[in-house]
This record gives C-alpha cells, structure tokens and sequence, in this order.
C-alpha cells in the first residue's frame, strides 16, 4: 500500500521509521518532510502541511491508499474529515474531536464536567479581568493560551509581576497569535510531569508506555519553554497503581465524555499527566503524538503500527495485541543555538553516519535539509538522538555518546535528559 505523511519534523520522521517497517507498506510519501524522512520516504515541499485542499488533490494523483495526519494544526483545521469526504482513508481525529487540543477552555470544561482530575482554573477573554484575578493568588501559577503554540503557549509565573507580564504578552502583544485571545490560569500543581499516549477508536483506549519529556531548554529545568528537549520511556515514578487509576478515572472516563459530547475520538489521544502527592491530574490533552515522546515510544513499539492504524479507522481495536520492547529508549534533542528563541540555521551536520552505527542509535531529524546528499540545520530543534538499551541508565549512556559524535555550529542540547 502507498501511505502518505503528513508533517515535518520529528514524530514525523519517527512515524516514517515504523510505518518502513510494515510489511504492508510499499511506498511512502510525505508532506512537506525532512532531510531525514527524505532518506525513507519521497518528500514534496512544495505544498504546505497545512495545505488541505493541497494534501486531498495529491492524495488523489497519487492514489494514496492510507494518510497519516501527524500534526496537531492541520488535524484541528479539519484535515481527517476532507480526506473522508473524498473517499480518501485517513488516520488521526476529526475536527470535531481534535478540539480536545485546539482549545484549553473546551478540554478543561469537559473535564469539569464529567470529574476528571485536573487542576482548578478559571477563563479569562480580557487582559484586565485576567490581571485583577491574579492580584490575590497564591504562587507559583500556570497561565496558558487557549489555542495551539507550538507547544509554548504556557507559562510558571513566579509571581504577580510575572504573570501581569504573561497575560499582556499573549492577550495585548498576541506573542502566540490568535491563540492568546484567551487565557486559562489555572492552579500550580508540585509533582513530575509523565506523558501517556493512548490508541483508541472510540470503543477501546489502549495506552502505550509512559514517557517523560524535559520541556525547559536550560538544565535543570531552567529557562524558556520549548517544543521538548528531550525524552525517555518508560518513566521512573510512573507504575503499576498509578497506570490503573489513570485507566479508570482518566482514560477511559476521557474516551466516553468525547463518546457523549458527540465528538468520539479516533486516533492518538496524548495524555499529559502530573503525579502529586494527592495523586495523579491531567494538565493538558494533545490529539497527537507527542514531539519528542513519539521518539523515544514509537521505536519500542514491536506491533505492525500499520495495523493499529487500519483497526483504529475500522473501530477494531480490540482485535489487535499490541505489544512492547521491555527494554528503554531516551531522545536528547540538539537543537540551534538560540532556540527557542532567535537562531541561525544552514550550518553543515556532521557526524550522523558515525552516532548511527551501533544498532542501538536512531537520529531522527526534526529541522534538517538534504542538499547534495549532506544535512544541513533548518530548524530550532535540529534533530533528536534516540537510542535504546535494557534499562534507562543504559538508554540514556547510549544516547548520549552518539550525541558527542555529532557536531554542527552553536549545536546545544541538555546534559540532563533521563535525570528528574
């Protein structure tokens, strides 16, 4: 079957890695790609992944068999249902049901209303109600914008200063765009962030294994936000009682409210968890895979990922033993000096070939270019060096002494991923 990719980054090449695995899979395409996708899959970057229209007209000329949606802006922009709608078979959630990460306000209601755990909060739409809400709150607080940031649009503030100087951002100076036109403030909950994706047709919810992902770009948790600078699976504090009350209070509960609001979910539902003291509450949904969880749980993945896709669509699910590597997988993302905020790219990478020899190792490129058969930088995360191992100190060793085989101008990247 032809499978077409839609995305560019790093899940995306993830994607392409497992998907060549199919034993059902004799081509791949993918819109718009990568340096690194290109060496798997045939890439056109001459249309936009946000491209609907674009996307269905090719799937169509190309008589693409199965389209892989990847991102979350163009899943929330309604991708799944046009493709349907020309008879073209798609994975990934509709737009009625991708809302679930197109809007905070709409994921924190709907937890409020069917009693799953998260964090208390109100919804603001004007920077001087939001500011006068946060004159008497206790800090830490979270202020988040409610649409789609690039994984950004949430920020600690430490203090009244911080968080006055947070909303004006978002809500006046519109750092995130649109999606800043309203704020959610919600509760800090103290505890270690875990993250769970979940296959599911709306019927069954299966879960892969946990992952933890290392947001801040600095060690130590320190400086700015970014999409992720790294990752590993499983998690350490995320066990056996913690993944049962999930099941029952949070994962399933999830599935059935999309079920009730007429929105059932198919596809990939990513759970972003916090483990407290008090037990464990939701921070946030995606509709996707996670960047750069799907680094380090896709290649422990040992089912044909084709299959799980075709039952998600069909509604059987249950029919599909999913299986996983019981060993461990860390990503440590290099990334552009500067990032994530001002930064160069076109310099030359060197040393890939070098960090992929051991069996071990897989670089997956985020924000990379292929030009006469040498990579060069195009993005703020430039790659993610993923390796495994039998546990996470020896994923982590791994990954980290193919990270020093690589090398390109102002490369950086966090010593500390695996260490929370």
């Amino acid at each position: 079957m032809k499978v077409l990719i839609v995305g560019n980054g790093g899940r995306e090449h993830a994607l392409a890695y497992k998907i060549a695995q199919s034993h059902k899979v004799s081509k791949i395409y993918c819109i718009a790609g990568n340096g690194g996708i290109a060496k798997i899959a045939e890439c056109f970057d001459d249309i936009k992944y946000t491209d609907i229209d674009g996307v269905v007209k090719f799937a169509k000329e190309k008589e693409v068999d199965l389209v892989v949606v990847a991102p979350d802006d163009p899943l929330v922009l309604g991708m799944v249902d046009e493709l349907e709608k020309n008879g073209i078979r798609a994975f990934g959630p509709k737009k009625a049901a991708a809302i679930i990460e197109g809007s905070k306000v709409f994921s924190k209601d709907l937890m409020k209303k069917y009693n799953i755990p998260t964090a208390q909060y109100e919804v603001f739409d004007n920077a001087a109600d939001a500011i006068s809400y946060l004159e008497n709150k206790t800090y830490p607080i979270v202020i988040k914008a409610e649409g789609l940031a690039l994984g950004k649009g949430v920020i600690i503030a430490e203090n009244f200063d911080e968080a006055k100087g947070a909303v004006l951002s978002i809500m006046e100076d519109k750092v995130f765009g649109s999606a800043g036109n309203r704020v959610v403030i919600e509760q800090f909950l103290k505890g270690q962030e875990v993250s769970v994706l979940a296959f599911t047709d709306g019927k069954t919810i299966v879960p892969m294994v946990s992952a933890q992902d290392h947001k801040r770009v600095f060690d130590g948790d320190r400086g700015p936000n970014t999409g992720g600078m790294g990752a590993f699976s499983p998690s350490r504090i995320y066990d056996e009682k913690a993944s049962d009350y999930c099941m029952k209070n949070i994962f399933i509960p999830t599935m059935n409210a999309m079920n009730s609001e007429g929105r059932t979910f198919k596809g990939v539902l990513y759970f972003g968890l916090i483990v407290t003291d008090d037990g464990v509450y939701v921070i946030e949904y995606n509709c996707r895979f996670g960047d750069p969880e799907a680094q380090v749980v896709l290649p422990r993945l040992k089912t044909d990922i084709i299959e799980i896709f075709e039952a998600i669509i069909d509604e059987r699910l249950s029919e599909v033993d999913i299986t996983w590597d019981d060993g461990a997988a860390a990503c440590v993302v290099m990334a552009s000096g500067g990032y994530p905020e001002k930064y160069q790219t076109g310099y030359k990478i060197e040393g890939i070939e070098e960090a992929e020899k051991t069996k071990n190792v897989i670089v997956f490129h985020s924000g990379t270019k292929l030009a006469d058969d040498k990579f060069y930088t195009n993005g703020g995360r430039v790659l993610g060096v993923t390796a495994k191992g039998k546990d996470l100190d020896e994923a982590i060793k791994n990954a980290y002494e193919a990270v020093w085989d690589i090398s390109f101008k102002d490369a950086h990247y966090r010593r500390d991923i695996g260490i929370k």
